[in-house]
């Protein structure tokens, strides 16, 4: 049986994805002192720093502000995400 778009329940496993991601990329991801972050520092660190998406010859380049006093942190976590083994 489908469950119908909207329901609680994919609410529930969206939630649930996103607490495993908050909860994994910390430890793939960051180093140092950034890695002991709990979630209200990084959600303010980290995923509020002003960017821009940019997409241009079908590529997406994501500009961060450079006066974000933790530009630093963001790149170097999405350089070494980006060197993981892509799964399957």
């Amino acid at each position: 049986m489908s469950t119908p778009p909207g329901s609680p329940q994919v609410w529930l496993e969206i939630v649930q994805i996103a607490l495993d991601l908050l909860a994994w990329m910390p430890m793939l991801a960051l180093t140092g002192k950034a890695r002991l972050w709990e979630p209200r520092r990084l959600r303010f660190r980290l995923f509020s720093a002003a960017a821009q998406l940019i997409t241009t010859s079908r590529r997406r380049i994501l500009r961060l502000t450079q006066h974000w006093p933790w530009t630093g942190e963001i790149t170097t976590a999405l350089e070494r995400l980006a060197l993981l083994p892509t799964p399957g």
